[in-house]
This record gives structure tokens, sequence and C-alpha cells, in this order.
């Protein structure tokens, strides 16, 4: 992208008067840098690539709850205790969404991008919420949700 911008020639006439004044006839353009361009897509296909493996984590993790797989933890006092199929149920459905979201933002579509922020930030109460039956893998995918939604807000198509 191209744009013109005026010349200015700086005019000083040996009293205490300078001015700049624009030169009509002369023109600097200037482009912009492909260099932050492939940044910014670098940005947002590194976005794209943690939502589909957050989403991925979260669908796996739904179908050992579903399938009320004996990897969990069952904790005897807990706030928000949910049969464990119930967060396999939460946490699979979460994971489509997720995955799907992560296939519209490498398509580049802007909802995609709107909707990242939210399931990612749904992912991370969700995973936070039940900590207790699966601590390490609800670690891993609060940090994947994380870098996805720093990712997502660090890049800005202006700025390109």
């Amino acid at each position: 992208m191209k744009s013109a911008d005026p010349v200015l020639e700086f005019t000083h006439n040996g009293g205490s008067e300078a001015s700049w004044t624009p030169l009509p006839s002369k023109t600097m353009t200037t482009t912009s840098h492909p260099v932050r361009q492939g940044l910014a897509a670098g940005i947002t296909m590194l976005a794209a690539i943690m939502l589909l493996v957050s989403g991925t984590l979260s669908i796996l993790r739904g179908i050992a709850g579903v399938t009320e797989d004996e990897i969990f933890l069952i904790p005897s006092e807990y706030s928000y205790q949910f049969d464990v199929s119930t967060w396999g149920w939460i946490h699979l459905a979460l994971g489509v969404l997720l995955v799907a979201v992560a296939l519209g933002m490498m398509m580049t579509a802007t909802w995609a991008r709107i909707f990242a922020y939210c399931l990612a930030a749904l992912s991370i109460i969700a995973n936070f919420l039940s900590l207790p039956y699966y601590p390490w893998w609800s670690i891993i995918v609060i940090v994947v949700d994380l870098i996805v939604i720093w990712a997502i807000a660090s890049w800005n198509p202006e700025r390109v």
C-alpha cells in the first residue's frame, strides 16, 4: 500500500523567522513493510494453531470424561463438583467449538477472531473450575489458552 506525503522544505530568512512549507510538486512515497505483514500473518497462524491444539485437548479430555475413564481424581469436597461425565460433556462441546473457530481463523474469518477471545476465556474458566479432577491437564490447557489470547491480541491489522 502506498501513501503520498508532501515533501517539506525548511526556509529560513536569516532573521528570527523559520518555517516548513510543503512542496506540492514533489511527493515522497512510502510502502508497507513485508516483514510486518509476515509477522502479523505468523502471529495469526500461531493463534489458530494453538486454538486448534486447545480444542483437540479439550475434545480428548471430554471423551475421557464422558466414558468416565479412571484418569480423573474425584475430589470429596469441592464447590464446583459435577459428575465426571458432566465435565466431559462440557469439555467436549467446548473443544468442538474451539476447533471450529480455529479453522475459521485459518481462513482469516473476522467472526473467528472475535469468537476466539470468548471461547479461549471460557476454556480457561472451565479448566480452572475442573482443576481438581485432572490438575496437570487443566494447567496445560490454561497456558495454551493464555497464549492464544496473547497471540490474537497482539495482532493488529491496522499496523501492517
